[in-house]
């Protein structure tokens, strides 16, 4: 895909709005939906370009963290989950920050 500098920044700008909204799912989980909702609609339209590491780093984040969020939640009772939780916080914190800054300095994420 040769996308033109207008499509890059629209896609640029969509990703720091996801990030944000990753960011706020961390105290109000709901924003984490509309982000991976809106990571799945435009992930074509970054395909080919550095932009597409983003988005496929985001959508990992997701299904990442909800993954040990559940895991969290079985094993809540026998006072493991709030281990679990506890490092799925932070890793979460992590995974948005690293690539937020590496989204500000126009570097793709590794694969």
């Amino acid at each position: 895909m040769n996308a033109t500098d207008e499509q890059l920044a629209s896609l640029k700008t969509l990703n720091h709005v996801t990030y944000g909204l990753y960011a706020l799912s961390l105290f109000a989980g709901v924003t984490a939906i509309v982000a991976i909702v809106l990571n799945y609609i435009k992930r074509d339209d970054a395909r080919g370009t550095w932009l597409e590491s983003h988005f496929t780093w985001q959508i990992r984040t997701f299904w990442w963290g909800l993954l040990w969020g559940v895991l969290g939640w079985l094993t809540f009772l026998i006072l493991v989950g709030w281990i679990v939780w506890g490092v799925a916080f932070v890793w979460l914190v992590y995974r948005i920050a690293k690539g937020w800054l590496n989204l500000n300095d126009n570097k793709p994420m590794p694969a």
